[in-house]
């Protein structure tokens, strides 16, 4: 598992998440998954379909752009999912980055976990 890790393109190697606070860290254009709560859903109607994501983790927040056709192929779980695990590629101009999504999952049925209490089973 580790012997196909590259640094320079997978960071970290997904499906982990990195935290928020440390997207300052990979280079531009790095393969990075993100994962938070879905803050703010945006489709300017000036942006030709793209969709802007604000996803919050307990580090920080992390912006998503989505092209219409990843979009397309992820629909269900931009438009629904309250938790989001994300995939694409660092953008990053100054200070400012953005993750071009390249792969999105709804993993919402995960939020349920944090109100279940400790030693409890699924169910």
């Amino acid at each position: 598992m580790l012997s196909d890790y590259h640094p320079l393109q997978d960071w970290p190697r997904p499906p982990a998440a990195l935290p928020h606070a440390r997207l300052n860290e990979p280079p531009r254009g790095a393969l990075v998954t993100v994962a938070g709560l879905v803050l703010v859903r945006q489709r300017p109607g000036t942006a030709k379909g793209v969709i802007f994501l604000t996803l919050e983790d307990e580090t920080g927040v992390a912006n998503v752009v989505v092209w219409q056709k990843v979009f397309l192929r992820f629909r269900r779980a931009v438009v629904a999912g309250r938790l989001l695990r994300v995939t694409g590629r660092l953008q990053r101009d100054s200070e400012v980055v953005h993750i071009v999504a390249e792969q999105i999952e709804d993993i919402s049925d995960m939020l349920d976990d944090l109100l279940r209490p400790p030693g409890a089973g699924r169910g």
